[in-house]
This record gives structure tokens, sequence and C-alpha cells, in this order.
């Protein structure tokens, strides 16, 4: 698993987010453009804080075998969400909307 954080600043460590688009229609599942923009969120200690309007989403946290951890709706009013404090070491994170999925890597 690789880990990567770009940025800190006085939200947290922002999260590098990469962007997949699957089709289940679509036999060859090409990758168009982006519908909206990567999302901007921050690790604070257990707090993720979403810094700019956005859509909603499903939040899933997975561990190193890809098995789900936590799960939550992320609604596009919801500005912070705080992940339980008995989840410790490497985590995938996925923000699902839709055919869309942003995924990153944090640390807890």
């Amino acid at each position: 698993m690789t880990l990567s954080c770009q940025a800190q600043n006085v939200l947290g460590t922002l999260i590098d987010f990469e962007s997949h688009y699957f089709d289940p229609s679509d036999i060859v599942n090409q990758n168009p453009r982006n519908p909206v923009d990567v999302p901007t969120v921050y690790l604070d200690d257990y707090t993720l804080t979403f810094e700019t309007s956005h859509p909603e989403y499903v939040l899933y946290i997975k561990d190193e075998n890809e098995t789900v951890v936590y799960s939550t709706v992320v609604t596009s009013a919801t500005k912070e969400v705080v992940l339980p404090s008995t989840l410790s070491g490497d985590y995938e994170i996925q923000l699902v909307m839709g055919n869309w999925c942003f995924w990153g890597y944090l640390t807890l």
C-alpha cells in the first residue's frame, strides 16, 4: 500500500484522491472526463473536513484486506465526518458518487 499526503494546513493534512469511472453497462469501460472536481478533504486526528461544497457521497474506509471497516453517507450539507477512534493504522478511503469513485489513503 502506498501512502501519500500533500499539504498540511489549519484544517489538517490534505488527502490526495485519484478517481475512477465505472460503467456496468460498458464492456470496454472507457474513462470519460470527471463530471465534478476531485473532492478536497483534510484529515486532522479522526476528523475529515470537506473544504468546499460537494455532492453526496458514500464514504468507505477499507483496511489492508479491502474489508470495509467503516461506512457512512456524506450528504452535500456535511462539512465534517468524525471517524471511529477505534480505527488505528493505514486505510484506503473511498468516496463514491454514482459511477465515480475517488480514493486515497490515510493513517489514523
